[in-house]
C-alpha cells in the first residue's frame, strides 16, 4: 500500500496537469464556452503549467546559478514560456506535461533499480548471539560493540571480525585463502566476518565494528556506483554541454535571420518554428535515456545475483575476450567429499573404516565431517585407548589392543609402515591407515565442483569467450577439475605472485581478460584485471573491494550472465542514441521549414525519450539464466 501511495504522490502533479489540459482541450474544441477566452482562458492553462512547470524552471534557475547556463531544464522552460507568449497555451502545458512524467520515469526506474541492488546487498545477519556473563542473549547485529563475547554456531557465518576465544575451532576459509583445505583455528587467532564455523560451538570476541564488516562495505560502494560512468555516458553529457549552447543560437537564428531575406517575414511564426526547434533539440531523450540504460543494466544484473560497481564495467565486460578464472570457492565448492576408497589385500574393509571413522571424530578436522558423511555414524562398539595427535600428521591410537594410524604417508614413514603406493600418482588429498604395524590402505578427498560450474563453462565457450584455470593447488588436482569440466587452459601451483605473472602474460595474448576470484590471494590479480570478479557469497574483504563486479551467491553460472547483460545493455544504449538522433534530425529539418508543429517537437523530444526509457527499462524484464 506504501508503495502505491509513493507512486501517486510521484504522478500526483502529472495528474492534475493532465486532467486540466484534457479539460482545457474539451472546452477549447468539443463543447466551446464564452466564458473560456481572454484571461480565464490564460489563467487555466498557467494553473494546469504550473504543478509540472515550476519543479523544471526552478532546476533550470539553480542551474544557472551554478553556472550551467544552457541546461535542458533551460531548454525546456524557454521553449514553454515562449508557448505562452505566442498564445500556444496547450501546447506549452503539453510540452512540460511530457517532459515531467519522462522525469517521473527516469526517477522510479533508477529508484527501483538502486531498491534492487540494496536488498539484494543487505543480507547481513540480523542477530547475533551474545554472552555476558552466565546470560546467553540474542542482539541486533548492528548493536554489538568491540568487546563483546560471541557464540557461533556449526554453519553460522560470522559476520564481524574477530578473535578466537575457543581452544580450537575449524572454519571454512576457502574465501580468504585460496586453500582448499579449510583451516583449524587455535584460541588467540583472527577470524574474519565470512568465515563460517564448521564443526561445534565457538566463541569469538569482537574486534570490528559491524558498519565495518565487508557487506557494510560493498553497501557504500553501490550507493556511490553511479560515480563510475560508462565512456558512452561521459560523452553524451559532454557532448550536451556543446550541443545545447550551439541549438540555443540556431534557435535565435532561425527566429531572426530570415527577417533579412523573407518579404512576408512573420515574427510570430518564426517564433513557433524557433519554439519546435528548441523543444526537439533538447537533448533530454539521450540525457534520460542513456543514464537509464546503463542503470536498467545493473539493475537486471542485481535481480540475478550480480552487483556491478559501476556503468563502465557494463561496456567492458561486454567486450571481454578471455575470462581467467580461480579453481577453489570459485569453481568448486571448497567442501570435501571422499572420492575412493582402497584397502590392501587382508584387511577387512568396513572394519577398517570404522576404526578410522572412531579416531577421525576425535578431530575437529573438517576432513573427520566428510569421513563421517561416508562412512556413517560412530559403532559403539569400537573403543579407543591412548588417542594422540601427532601435529601436521595425523592421529594414532589403540584398538582392540593394537595400534591404528591414521593421517598423511608422512605419518606412515615416522612409524616405519612400508606401503607400495607411487604417492606421485594419487590425484586428491589422501588420508592413509595402518593397522598393527602394517599399511591397510588409503582413501581420498576431494573438493566438491559447483554444479553450476559445468554449464559455465559451455556457456562461455558458445559466446566464443575463452577460458583459463589458475589455482594454488597442487596440478593434479587442478588438471582433474579441469578436465572434468572441459578446460584444456589451466595452471596449478601458483604462489600469489605466480598467478600475477600468469595472468600478465594471459592479458597480453589475449586482449580484453576478465579474472574470477574469492580470496586474499587473488585480489592482485583481480586489480589489475579489465574487469575483475569476485565471489560475494563468503569472498574475502580484499577481494570483494578490488573488484569491479561481484557475484552475490557465489554462482559460476552467473559469470556468462553478467557477460550478456553487459552485452545487452551496450545494444539498448545504442539503439536509444540512433533512434533519438534520428528522430530529431528529421523534426529538426521539418520545424526549420515549417512543416512541423509542436505537437511534432514534443514527440520528437519527450516522446522519444518516454520511447528510450521504456527501452531502457525492459531489461530488467529478460530471462538471461
Amino acid at each position: 500500500m506504501k508503495s502505491d501511495d509513493s507512486k501517486l504522490l510521484f504522478f500526483a502533479p502529472a495528474i492534475i496537469s493532465f486532467v486540466m489540459l484534457m479539460l482545457g482541450l474539451g472546452v477549447d474544441h468539443v463543447f466551446p464556452q464564452d466564458w473560456f477566452q481572454g484571461w480565464s482562458r490564460i489563467a487555466w492553462y498557467t494553473i494546469a503549467y504550473l504543478p509540472v512547470g515550476l519543479p523544471v524552471l526552478k532546476a533550470a534557475w539553480g542551474s544557472i546559478l551554478k553556472g550551467d547556463v544552457f541546461s535542458e531544464f533551460f531548454l525546456m522552460g524557454i521553449a514553454t514560456i515562449g508557448a505562452f507568449a505566442i498564445g500556444e497555451y496547450p501546447e506549452g502545458v503539453a510540452v512540460m506535461l511530457f517532459y515531467s512524467i519522462g522525469e517521473v520515469f527516469q526517477g522510479m526506474a533508477v529508484r527501483r533499480a538502486k531498491t534492487n541492488i540494496k536488498i539484494l546487498l543487505d543480507q547481513r545477519p540480523d542477530v547475533v548471539t551474545v554472552i555476558e556473563g552466565n546470560l546467553i542473549k540474542e542482539i541486533q547485529a548492528s548493536a554489538a560493540e568491540i568487546g563483546d563475547v560471541l557464540q557461533l554456531k556449526p554453519g553460522e557465518k560470522l559476520g564481524l571480525d574477530g578473535e578466537l576465544l575457543s581452544e580450537r575451532s575449524s572454519f571454512n576459509t576457502s574465501a580468504l585463502t585460496g586453500e582448499s583445505k579449510p583451516a583449524t583455528k587455535e584460541k588467540g587467532s583472527q577470524v574474519l566476518a565470512g568465515m563460517v564455523n564448521l564443526n561445534k560451538v565457538a566463541l569469538v570476541k569482537v574486534t570490528a565494528a559491524f558498519q565495518d564488516s565487508k557487506l557494510s562495505r560493498i553497501l557504500d560502494l553501490v550507493q556511490n556506483a553511479t560515480a563510475q560512468k560508462a565512456p558512452t555516458e561521459l560523452f553524451i553529457r559532454k557532448f550536451a554541454k556543446i550541443y545545447t549552447p550551439i541549438v540555443v543560437y540556431l534557435a535565435i537564428v532561425i527566429c531572426f535571420i530570415p527577417f533579412l531575406f523573407v518579404d512576408d517575414y512573420d515574427f510570430r511564426d518564426w517564433l513557433y518554428r524557433a519554439l519546435i526547434f528548441l523543444v526537439v533539440s533538447c537533448p533530454c531523450g539521450l540525457v534520460i535515456s542513456i543514464p537509464l540504460g546503463y542503470f536498467g543494466g545493473i539493475g537486471a544484473a542485481s535481480k540475478n545475483g550480480i552487483l556491478f560497481k559501476g556503468s563502465n564495467f557494463l561496456d567492458s565486460l561486454a567486450e571481454i575476450d578471455e575470462v581467467v578464472m580461480d579453481k577453489t570457492g570459485t569453481l568448486t565448492e571448497a567442501v570435501f567429499l571422499v572420492q575412493e576408497v582402497h584397502f590392501e589385500p587382508g584387511f577387512e574393509g568396513s572394519k577398517i573404516l570404522h576404526f578410522v571413522n572412531a579416531l577421525e571424530s576425535k578431530s575437529t578436522h573438517p576432513i573427520a565431517t566428510a569421513i563421517k558423511a561416508y562412512v556413517g555414524e560412530l559403532d559403539p562398539e569400537v573403543v579407543l585407548d591412548d588417542v594422540e595427535e601427532i601435529p601436521g600428521q595425523g592421529l594414532r591410537a589403540t584398538v582392540e589392543g593394537k595400534e591404528l594410524l591414521v593421517g598423511s604417508f608422512k605419518l606412515m614413514d615416522k612409524y616405519a609402515v612400508s606401503y607400495d603406493i607411487d604417492i606421485s600418482r594419487i590425484v586428491f588429498t589422501t588420508v592413509a591407515f595402518a593397522y598393527d604395524g602394517e599399511f591397510a590402505g588409503y582413501l581420498t578427498i576431494a573438493d566438491k565442483i559447483k554444479a553450476a560450474s559445468q554449464q559455465a563453462v559451455a556457456r562461455l565457450n558458445s559466446m566464443n569467450v575463452g577460458i583459463t584455470m589458475l589455482s594454488g593447488d597442487k596440478s593434479s588436482v587442478v588438471q582433474a577439475v579441469a578436465e572434468k569440466l572441459g578446460i584444456t587452459n589451466f595452471f596449478g601451483d601458483l604462489l600469489p605472485e605466480e598467478k600475477v605473472e600468469k595472468f600478465k602474460r594471459i592479458k597480453a595474448d589475449k586482449g580484453k581478460v576478465a579474472f574470477v576470484g574469492d580470496g586474499i590471494n587473488d585480489a592482485p590479480v583481480i586489480a589489475i584485471s579489465d574487469v575483475g570478479i569476485a565471489m560475494g557469497g563468503l569472498g574475502s574483504d580484499a577481494a570483494i573491494e578490488t573488484a569491479d563486479v561481484v557475484i552475490q551467491d557465489d554462482n559460476p553460472g552467473k559469470i556468462p550472465i553478467a557477460i550478456l547483460i553487459g552485452k545487452k545493455t551496450k545494444q539498448i544504449v545504442w539503439q536509444n542514441i540512433g533512434f533519438a538522433f534520428g528522430i530529431k534530425v528529421l523534426v529538426l529539418i521539418l520545424g526549420a521549414l515549417g512543416l512541423a508543429t509542436m505537437w511534432s517537437a514534443v514527440f520528437a523530444d519527450v516522446g522519444v525519450a518516454l520511447l528510450a526509457v521504456l527501452n531502457a527499462v525492459r531489461i530488467q524484464y529478460i530471462k538471461f539464466g
